[in-house]
């Protein structure tokens, strides 16, 4: 199991791009994460609201 991580890390790139949506309003932005972390969750401004919101992962955008 581990081979396989290994090779998984040699063939792909180690960083992905993907979209982080605001859980209030909808506001989206582009963040980058590790390939094999969890999926993002942060608190940052929302400039909708105009106060800070979830942001929560929906999707992958590419690799990096």
């Amino acid at each position: 199991v581990h081979a396989d991580l290994w090779l998984i890390q040699l063939i792909s790139p180690r960083r992905i791009m993907v979209v982080l949506e605001s859980v209030v309003s909808g506001h989206q932005y582009n963040a980058f994460r590790e390939r094999l972390a969890e999926k993002l969750e942060i608190i940052r401004f929302d400039p909708y609201i105009q106060q800070e919101s979830l942001y929560r992962e929906r999707k992958k955008i590419r690799s990096a």
